[in-house]
Parts: C-alpha cells; structure tokens; sequence
C-alpha cells in the first residue's frame, strides 16, 4: 500500500509495539505529528517542557523497562536540544531512538532556516544515525534503528528525516517483528573452561557486578552464582539491584564513594570477576594501584570494554545472562569460609552512617525506603544525593534505580521520572533531586502536572552545589567559587504555581509528614527539603588515589 514518509513512521513505530513518545512539535516534523495525532489512540504522546526533557522522559521509560525509548524533534535547535539526553543514554548504554525532521532535502546544507546536521553533531554520541533522503528507504531505515538500539549493548540511534521525505509517498508492507536472540557467538568452550579454572583455583574471589548485569536480565543466574562460588558482591552505580542489596554476601557499591568493606575487599581479593562493568574511573580510582593482588575476570557483550581501562587475565564476551547460566552448570559447590569470615568482618566494622540528628540526605533516603517499603522506582539527578540514594537505599531488583552514571547529567532526573512513571503507572516514582540541579529542568514539573503523574520530587536543597563544594572544601582550601546558591527561589511556590502540590520540610518528623501526604495525594508533588550546606557523602577516595585509601569523616577527624 502507498503511504507518505510520516504515515510509514507512525506504522513502523506501531510495528515495534512503541505506545508512548516523547517529543516537542515544530515545522520541519509537523508532517509526522500530524499523523500521530490520527492515531493518538494507539501511541501516547507526552508534550515536554523542553526537547532535552523529552529525550530523559524516554531514557527513563527504557531504563525502567527494557524497552527502547522513543523522543521526537523538529529541526534545528529541536534536534540540538536532544544532545545531552542522547549523550546520557550513550553513555549508560541506554536504548533510545530519536527522530528528528529537517530542512527539506534541496534545501539541506544550505544554512536554510533552522538547519543543522544533527547527524553530523551526534555521531560520537550514538551507536548509529541515519538521515533519510528517499521515502523507500524509510521503512528499513527505522526498522534497522530500533534493532540497532536494542541489539547486544543497547544504545540510542538517530533517524534524521527531510520535511519532504515526510510527505513523499512509497510502497509500505507491514512486517511481524522477531525479538532477536542474545548474543552468544564468542562464547566458546575455551573461554569458558579457562573462567571456570580460575573461578575454582581462586581463594579469595570478589564479583563486581555493573549495569550490563541489569541490562541482560541477569539477576537470578547472578545470584545463583554467587552462592555457588561463594564469592562477596559489590556493585557499580549502573549495576544497583542485579543483586539484592539486603543478600548476606552484598558488600554495598565500588569505587570514589564505595563502601570500605568492597574497597578493601577488592583491593585484597586474589580474583576479581567483573560483570557487566566498564571499569570506570570512579570505580577504579589509580588503575594502577586497582585490586593489584588480583587476576581480572571479566564478562561483557561489547569487546571494546575488554582490556580498555583495566588489564584482564581472561575475559568471555557475550550476554551476560548465558554466560553465567553456562558457567553455573559447570561449576561445582565452592567454599571460601574464611575469606567471607574476613569481609564480612570489616562489613561489621565499617557500615555506613551519618548523623542522626537533624533533616540530612541520608535520612531523606531511609525515610524514603521506610515509606515505599524498598519497591519504589527511584530516579535521581547527579551529585551528593545521587549518591546517597546510592547508599542507603536497598535496591533488591532490578531497573529500580535511574541516574545518570556515565556522563553525570545535572537535570536528568525529572524528565527521566517522568518516562519512568508513564511506562510504570502502577509504580510509585520518586526523583531525588539537588536544588542545583532541580534549577536545570523545573520546567518539567508543569508536563508532570499535565499528564497527572502521582511522582514526588524531593528536593535535597542545601542552597549550594553540593557534591562540588564538597571538593571545594577537601581539596581547593575551601575557595567557594561560584557553588553558593544564595538567591530567593521558593519550590514551594514554584511547584503550585505550576499546579503541583508544594510541601516544605525542615526536620525529620516535618519530613516524615510530608512524604506520607505526598504518597497519598495521586498528584505530582514537590517535597524542599531544607538540609546543612556542610553535609558530605562518606566514605570517599581522594582523586588519584588508591581505592584502599578510601576515608570517612571520623578518619579526618583522628588525624
């Protein structure tokens, strides 16, 4: 059947059973809104406040499902306000499609009015992009783009699409979408005798699980893993809730903000097995001084990760879920009673903890969890409340945490809440924000209230940048340059202004009170938080150092 560019869009999003999109209408894409809204009946359309927005609302929706994500853009800066969203997903290895709609095909690379090579502009930031300048090449171009996405480790793509190719007419024929098998290719006999070997010959294993572990689904073959070999588990940011973060063998997260008992573990461990994992800096601290007693094991779909930050001694690529659901049949009962004895002893002896009078980000997490009995979603924005709600949350599945990892995106979190409480909406969606970072994508708690999404905003408002004041004062001698939120905004009135109920707590019981009428009200609420400016994430590693030399504030203390 004959079919404009922009009807083929909408059929091949139906195609891939797509039910929600992200975006913001402008002239060059008014073609492919048109048509959706001819079938705003089969696919749900979410006008965000701002494109960057609509790009986090569907990082957030396929973060939190699995699903690849779905964000429209017109030309120009449509398309440049994409960026950071696509940056973010990239990074995280997030599936996401964007399609944006330019300048007609004549008139590109013209400087036309709103103009850009938006394909030109991201293509260090995706797995792949395409701009389509024949209407018959449309149908497989989009279809290439969500397999692209979602194949082996996930990614978002772009699909640039001229205003005419939108309008020109092509032969069209449905097809039915195959789920594509996991990638197993590379995992060979050899590779995996040569991991079982070193599993079985190890004294002191450590596993260090990231957000491949997450992303492949893995989570039950993981814990039969680890109890098989007997091994304690930390995990990264991205790799929260693979394993349940209340099992006996957990060790809390790895790296700057890690917990001492995975650092020293690790540091101490004579076989590290990492899961998933990019080995990142602020997991490794000194590469150089990073589990040096160790052999490196590690499994992961993309061989690019293999051997790019941390040397390995054996490495199996592949899907991780069919690598460990392999190498548990082939592994026979291991028992390291001593070397659990000694981890778990420095877990007894260093646990998290924070001062436990007055409002603080800590105690915000804990009353959080308290409340939501540990099966919220929760999302968070980039800083020192990122990383408490990394701590001091429970996470004990999978997809329950949403943050910005890999790039740190100040102003992720509402926007991707917003993805997150669309595709979930039976779920309880909480974004923990900095008032920093809030100040980045406020704007969003207007297309929340627009929607009537029941997600509450906590805002850890210390009116500082905190997680950067935090260096300021241990390592730039206190020189508070430029990270003094001193001015008068009120989210209180901000949010009710926007229709959204705005609550202030500045004690504990305040909060407490706040949060149960916030868990009741089936609207979008903003909860300001009002916390000390002084507060700080413990433990920490100092830049360039050793994770070993993790410290607390008690260790500053008995200097």
């Amino acid at each position: 059947m004959q079919l404009t560019g922009a009807q083929i869009v909408i059929e091949c999003l139906k195609e891939q059973g797509v039910d929600t999109v992200f975006g913001y209408p402008g002239g060059a894409i008014l073609n492919v809104y048109d048509e959706l809204y001819k079938h705003r009946d089969e696919i749900c359309h979410v006008l965000t406040s701002h494109e960057q927005g609509a790009s986090h609302a569907a990082d957030g929706y396929a973060r939190s499902t699995g699903k690849v994500g779905v964000c429209f853009a017109t030309s120009g800066p449509g398309a440049t306000n994409l960026v950071t969203g696509i940056a973010t997903a990239y990074m995280d290895s997030v599936p996401m499609v964007a399609i944006t709609c330019n300048v007609g095909v004549s008139l590109l690379g013209k400087d036309s009015f709103q103009e850009i090579d938006i394909a030109g502009i991201t293509t260090p930031i995706t797995k792949h992009n395409f701009i389509v300048k024949d209407v018959n090449k449309l149908a497989g171009t989009i279809r290439r783009a969500f397999r692209i996405a979602s194949k082996g480790r996930p990614g978002p793509v772009l699909v640039d699409i001229p205003k005419d190719v939108t309008a020109n007419q092509a032969e069209f024929t449905p097809i039915a979408v195959v789920r594509e098998d996991r990638d197993t290719e590379h995992i060979t006999e050899q590779a995996l005798e040569c991991a079982a070997q070193m599993i079985q010959t190890s004294q002191k294993p450590y596993i260090f699980v990231g957000g491949g572990a997450v992303i492949s689904e893995a989570s039950q073959e993981l814990m039969e893993f680890a109890g098989k070999i007997q091994a304690p588990v930390a995990d990264s940011l991205m790799g929260k809730g693979a394993f349940d973060g209340h099992h006996k063998l957990y060790t809390g997260m790895l790296g700057m903000h890690g917990t001492k008992t995975s650092n020293y573990g690790v540091s101490e461990c004579d076989l590290l097995i990492g899961i998933g994992v990019r080995f990142s800096d602020r997991v490794t601290g000194n590469a150089k001084k990073f589990a040096e007693h160790a052999k490196i094991l590690q499994f992961d779909v993309d061989p690019a990760e293999i051997n790019k930050n941390v040397l390995t001694d054996a490495h199996i690529i592949g899907d991780i879920k069919e690598i460990l659901a392999r190498l548990n049949q082939r592994l026979p009962q291991q028992d390291h009673t001593p070397w659990l004895e000694k981890v778990m002893g420095y877990k007894e002896k260093y646990p998290l903890t924070y001062r436990q009078e007055g409002l603080s980000g800590p105690y915000l997490v804990e009353e959080i969890y308290r409340q939501t009995h540990g099966d919220a979603i929760i999302v968070t924005e980039v800083g020192q409340h990122q990383m408490w709600a990394a701590q001091y949350y429970k996470y004990s599945k999978p997809r329950t945490l949403i943050t910005s990892g890999g790039l740190g995106t100040m102003g992720y979190g509402l926007g991707a809440a917003i993805g997150a409480q669309m595709a979930n909406p039976g779920r309880q969606v909480v974004n923990i924000a900095g008032d920093g970072c809030f100040r980045m994508n406020m704007n969003e708690m207007a297309t929340a209230v627009r929607q009537k999404l029941p997600l509450i905003e906590v805002v850890v408002n210390n009116h500082v940048l905190g997680m950067v004041r935090q260096w300021q004062d241990l390592f730039y001698r206190q020189h508070y340059s430029a990270t003094v939120l001193n001015d008068s905004v009120d989210f209180v009135k901000l949010a009710e202004a926007m229709g959204a109920v705005g609550l202030r707590a500045t004690d504990q019981e305040g909060f407490a009170k706040a949060f149960a009428q916030a868990l009741d009200c089936n609207l979008p609420v903003l909860i300001d938080c009002m916390v000390g400016s002084d507060d700080k994430v413990w433990p920490m590693v100092a830049p360039g150092a050793a994770i070993h030399e993790v410290f607390s504030e008690e260790d500053l203390d008995n200097k």
